[in-house]
């Protein structure tokens, strides 16, 4: 058997060049989402061995799915905030906002759909004013963002006058209290604006230009990328999802009050760097961010069903948290 001549041999592809299919499919290999993947599994079977009659029931499993819903769509949004270099503090006040507008009687009069595209329009608009302050008036968007969490707050407790407003609307209560193929409506709604979260991150210029933005503003302005437009719109995508949060807490509830969506923006954030996005920008990843969002609420289920204090609670989620952020920092000096 001849051997080919060196100089006919066809060099390999340098490790730049590969084919995107095979990039696409990286994060299967990534040892921090392995290992969040494996905290998970681990979390369950704390669950499973401390209330073995409870935890893996199809209620409870259910629950936990119906709790994360309404957090995992916020943290949706703030995963494209924070890979652009951003951060927003104003989700929580944003969803109270919203469901407080959705529920007044003089938007319930008009039926469900009035009350649904209200939700919507509330977070998008304060999202957009968000993100104007940011790019256009060049406010730091933690000033930004807690001058909208303050000011959204009272306009919702001025709103309702610091009363509960129960939805009379059945419509509404049937269609996002309700399921199909025996599978709750919220927990649809989750998996939709998570799927298209995935797309529009990983598979459209949109996506792109978010890791681009947040890896380096001035680079990406010199490329072209209108940064300020793009900024503007990646904080109108946070408000919008906080309107779809609204509308998920409001049918949970059945009701619309000031104080929904208290401390989301801490759970949202502590779910978004536990998965693994860089509190910097650049990097980031929504399926990391979903397992985030899923440990949190296993975790809170566990205390939940073992009757233990919230105190005790809080303590956990917060060495957790620390832990993610020293586990981000060094991984970045190691590859420095």
């Amino acid at each position: 058997m001849t051997e080919t001549p060196p100089h006919l041999m066809t060099p390999a592809p340098p490790q730049e060049a590969l084919p995107a299919e095979r990039k696409r499919f990286a994060f299967s290999a990534d040892p921090r989402l392995l290992g969040l993947a494996g905290v998970l599994v681990v979390l369950c079977l704390v669950g499973q061995f401390t209330r073995p009659e409870l935890f893996f029931t199809e209620s409870n499993i259910s629950t936990i799915l119906r709790l994360a819903a309404a957090i995992g769509v916020v943290s949706v949004g703030m995963t494209f905030v924070i890979i652009s270099g951003g951060i927003d503090l104003s989700v929580g006040s944003m969803v109270g906002l919203a469901g407080v507008w959705l529920t007044t009687l003089a938007t319930q009069s008009y039926g469900p759909w009035v009350m649904v595209v209200c939700g919507l329009a509330v977070g998008l608009g304060c999202g957009l004013i968000n993100g104007v302050l940011v790019a256009y008036g060049k406010v730091v968007p933690f000033i930004a963002t807690l001058a909208m969490y303050v000011s959204a707050r009272g306009l919702a407790e001025r709103i309702s006058g610091r009363r509960t407003q129960v939805v009379a609307d059945q419509d509404f209560l049937a269609f996002f209290r309700g399921g199909f193929l025996g599978i709750p409506t919220l927990i649809w709604l989750f998996a939709l604006v998570f799927a298209v979260g995935w797309v529009v991150l990983n598979r459209t210029t949109f996506g792109r230009r978010t890791y681009a933005v947040g890896g380096n503003a001035e680079a990406s302005r010199l490329a072209g990328i209108n940064v300020k437009r793009h900024l503007a719109l990646v904080y109108g995508v946070a408000g919008l999802c906080c309107g779809i949060a609204a509308l998920m807490v409001v049918a949970r509830t059945t009701a619309g009050a000031s104080t929904n969506g208290m401390f989301y923006e801490l759970d949202a954030i502590a779910a978004v760097v536990i998965g693994g996005t860089l509190l910097t920008g650049g990097r980031g990843s929504l399926i990391g961010t979903l397992v985030g969002v899923l440990i949190f609420t296993v975790l809170s289920n566990i205390f939940t069903l073992n009757n233990l204090d919230t105190d005790i609670q809080n303590i956990a989620k917060g060495v957790i948290i620390v832990l993610a952020v020293l586990l981000q920092f060094r991984a970045r000096k190691s590859k420095t």
